[in-house]
This record gives C-alpha cells, structure tokens and sequence, in this order.
C-alpha cells in the first residue's frame, strides 16, 4: 500500500482481503517500523482501533523486541507468531528502522518465508513497504537528515516472485509544494541519481499515496487498487498501470525486466446504459477532499442564507475528521482539518447571535411604527389600508392583538419568510 493504510480509503480493500480468512484468524500488526517512536503505544492502539471498528479484525500488536533484552525462546514465540497468523500488518514509521529490528529478530526471513509458502495474507504499506524489495530507500536518513542517496539491502519478499525491484510507496506525494516530494520525498533528481546504482535487470515499483498493488499468489495475478497508479520505473522510463488493471503476475515480471513495453490501458467503466447517468469510479476519498468538499457546502449553504445545510456541512466535516482519526500516518492535514472546522463554526457565530436576538434587531424595529400607521389609518376611517398594514405584518408572523389600551403585537418563531417577487414569493435558492 503506497499510503492511507489505517485510513477511510482503505477499508474496502482491508474488509476484500480479511474476507479470504477464517473465522477466528490470528491477525498481528508489526509495529517495528515505529517501534523507536516514544508514542508507539498510541499509533498500535489507533491501529488496532481501526482494524477492530473498521474492517472487523480483532488484531494482536507484535511487540518491536530488541534481541539483547529477551531470550531466545521470547523470540522464538514472536517469530512463531507471525510465522503462523493468518494476517500480517506492518505500516509507518522508518525503513531503515525496521529492517534492523527484523535482521535482529530474525522476522525477515519469516516474512519472507511467508510469501515464499503463500501463507495468509501478508500487507507491507508505507514504510514497511520500502522494505520488501531486494533493496529499500532510508528515507528518514535522505529526506531528513540529508545522507547520500544510498539503498539499503530490503527483504526481497517480491524476489521471490520472480520480480527484481525496489518498492517506493507514497510516489505521487505532493506535500512539497514549490519543492518536488514525488517518489517518497525523493524528488526526481534523487531518485534518477539512486536509479543509477541499480543493476540493469531491476525496476523501481512507484506506489501512489491511497493506492495498493494486490498480488494473489493462487491466481498469479496482480491488481492495482486504489486512486492513483502503479508505475513500473526502468532508467528514467516508465510504465503506467492504471487502477482497476489486473495483470498475470507473468506480464509483471515482463514489464519490470523491460521484455514487455506494451501500454497498459485504462480500465474499461462499466457501462451505464443509454441517456443515464456515467456510474460513480468508486475511488476513495481522501481526508483533503472530504473537507474541501464539506467546506465547498458550506459557502453554498451561506450564500443561500440556508443555515440548516450550514450545520449539516459542520456535522458532515466533524465526522470526517473523526473517521480518519485512526489513522497513523503523519502530516496527513488533520490539524488542518480542525482548522477549518473552527472556522465553519465561527461563521455561524452572527447569524446565531442575531437569531438569538430576534425579533429586536429586526421586526422590532418596523413593528412599532407599523401598528402607529396601522392606528392612524384606522383613525381616518381607511381600513382597507389598515388591515393591509396589520396582514403585512402577519405574513412576517407578527400577530397583533388590539386592547382597549391600544394594539399589542407578538413574534412566532418558524422558518423565515421568504422575500416577495413581482409574481409572489422568490423560491428558495437551490
């Protein structure tokens, strides 16, 4: 998975996946990836939250062991956990980090063991995906820290079928802005320096954020899922594998080892029949779409005065939020998310407050000059003209009530008037 592992747009391939498992699987997440970070216990916690509420997957946290502090028979039985579960997760963190932990631990070549006997199902995203080609980037080390552009030796769990690649998640990353952080925060003047170490039989495996590639070792097929593409990288040229493509895991190995330079086309959608409506891809939303979406409701319910579908945009947009707070990666906008959501409330600050007011600020003002016409016109014997004054007034709900002591009026509450036309009421803004 290239990203959004323990995110909204994932849990349809998460729930097609654990759906190939038993009853009661055993299904462990390797925190090794983040296991050095000092909040790890909250990032398995919200992962394990998400695979539970989520996908239905009630998981146990492979804990990141250090070899000098636990005996061989603890090790024994963490290896013989993940030897055996029937699902495998591992996401965030440092590939770097994670390849050591596991040489220590000996959980690389159970991993690899694994893929080779096509046991369960076994899911490497992010930076645990950098880490299962025969070599891995380190990117905390280029990215952050600025070493030399170097690879580190991977797992080569896709050597094992028969593909000779690195795999590079995150690959259309556009958090840059003005500074290129495609292919994992490489940039392409990294990435074609890095190429350049790789021997002539390998290709680079570019995952898109929010995109996986699924191999089913029983088929011996390959399926991109997801919103972006997979991109097969040989020397600066690249092939483009479309979403919704299936392709023999032959034809993959084709394509890497450069044999194969056929174009891979789109997908066919399914037709809708004629004169209907195009069907929707399926594609997932992510959590930067999902606000600008729920804030693009927002304008439009504040241009229509319509405060009821103001509401609804923040309730929506609270719910986004709360959707993807199980999600463990990091700089993904939430902080971002919850800034806007300040703002939609803030702006529904004065119109509240000047319905809370009601009818003070507003009828009030008229109300009382208007039943002073209304006296006056009644005085001079014009009561036509006065009960047009007093059915004005009740159009806007305010209903009068005349005393011996003179006319008192009163406001009820309810959905406000609509502005009259030429040709009656103006229909309410769509």
């Amino acid at each position: 998975m290239g990203s959004g592992e323990t995110s909204p747009t994932m849990v349809t391939l998460h729930r097609e996946l654990v759906a190939h498992l038993g009853a009661d699987p055993g299904a462990a997440i390797l925190e090794t990836p983040y296991g050095f970070q000092v909040n790890r216990d909250d990032i398995s916690s919200r992962a394990r939250d998400y695979f539970r509420r989520s996908v239905g997957l009630a998981t146990a946290v492979v804990s990141d062991a250090v070899a000098e502090t636990v005996s061989e028979d603890a090790l024994d039985g963490i290896r013989d956990q993940v030897r055996r579960a029937a699902w495998v997760f591992s996401g965030p963190g440092s590939p770097s980090y994670a390849l050591g932990r596991w040489r220590e631990q000996g959980l690389g070549q159970v991993l690899a063991d694994r893929v080779r006997r096509g046991h369960g199902v076994t899911v490497m995203a992010s930076a645990a995906a950098c880490t299962v080609g025969f070599a891995a980037l380190p990117v905390y080390e280029v990215y952050k820290a600025g070493h030399a552009p170097v690879w580190l030796e991977g797992l080569d769990l896709l050597g094992v079928l028969g593909l000779p690649v690195v795999v590079i998640p995150h690959y259309d990353n556009a958090e840059g802005g003005t500074h290129d952080t495609r292919f994992c925060y490489l940039g392409e003047t990294r990435l074609a320096s890095m190429e350049r170490q790789l021997p002539d039989t390998a290709a680079v495996l570019g995952i898109d954020e929010h995109t996986a590639l699924v191999i089913d070792l029983d088929a011996a097929v390959a399926r991109v899922w997801g919103r972006g593409v997979l991109t097969i990288r040989r020397r600066g040229v690249s092939t483009l594998v479309p979403s919704g493509t299936t392709l023999t895991l032959e034809r993959l190995r084709a394509l890497v080892a450069g044999t194969d330079e056929g174009e891979i086309p789109a997908p066919r959608q399914p037709s809708a029949g004629p004169g209907a409506a195009a069907r929707p891809t399926g594609q997932p939303v992510t959590l930067q779409e999902a606000v600008t979406t729920a804030e693009a409701r927002f304008d439009a319910a504040r241009t229509a005065q319509d405060a009821g579908a103001m509401v609804d945009a923040v309730l929506a947009l609270e719910t986004v939020i709360a959707a993807w707070a199980t999600d463990t990666e990091e700089d993904l906008g939430a902080d971002w998310a919850r800034t806007v959501l300040r703002g939609m409330i803030r702006q529904l600050t004065r119109p509240a407050q000047q319905g809370m007011r009601e009818p003070d600020l507003t009828i009030g003002l008229i109300a009382g000059p208007l039943l002073e016409l209304r006296r006056r016109l009644r005085t001079q014997g014009a009561y036509d003209l006065a009960d047009v004054v007093r059915d004005a007034l009740a159009a806007a709900r305010v209903h009068i009530r005349d005393t011996p002591d003179g006319s008192r009026w009163h406001f009820t509450p309810g959905e406000a008037p609509r502005p009259a036309g030429p040709d009656g009421p103006v229909p309410p803004q769509a």
